[in-house]
């Protein structure tokens, strides 16, 4: 019952920045060893096919990729399927993968509420992202 009533808040404060009209945006950065991929707007069916590529794409000699998700307002089932595939895909190449959502951020509850924050190394801060 408890976990229902926590999916439900989740998703009841996920619909709520949804209708924001933020549009889908992927910037890529590099910081050291690290590549920073920034997601900003809602990572759905629609959009997770591309986040996945951007994060599986080449990253020469990166030692870790880093996924921003401080400006999603809105993640489904399929952005979480798509980031679990591609830590799999990072993790045979040894390349390191972390996720930056805030705690106090409604996404942030999907990976709570899905036991995902620790198999996915999701983390408060790019500073804690980098620093791991």
């Amino acid at each position: 019952m408890t976990i229902r009533g926590s999916v439900a808040r989740a998703i009841s404060q996920q619909n709520d920045a949804a209708v924001s009209d933020i549009p889908f945006q992927l910037r890529s950065s590099r910081v050291g060893d690290a590549v920073v991929l920034a997601v900003v707007g809602e990572i759905d069916m629609a959009t997770a096919p591309e986040v996945e590529r951007a994060i599986d794409g080449g990253h020469d000699d990166a030692r870790r990729v880093v996924v921003d998700l401080t400006e999603v307002t809105f993640l489904d089932s399929s952005a979480l399927n798509a980031l679990v595939h591609s830590q799999r895909n990072l993790a045979e190449h040894d390349i390191a993968f972390r996720i930056v959502s805030p705690s106090d951020h409604a996404v942030r509850n999907v990976f709570d509420i899905t036991h995902l924050t620790g198999p996915l190394s999701v983390v408060d801060s790019i500073d804690d992202a980098l620093a791991h």
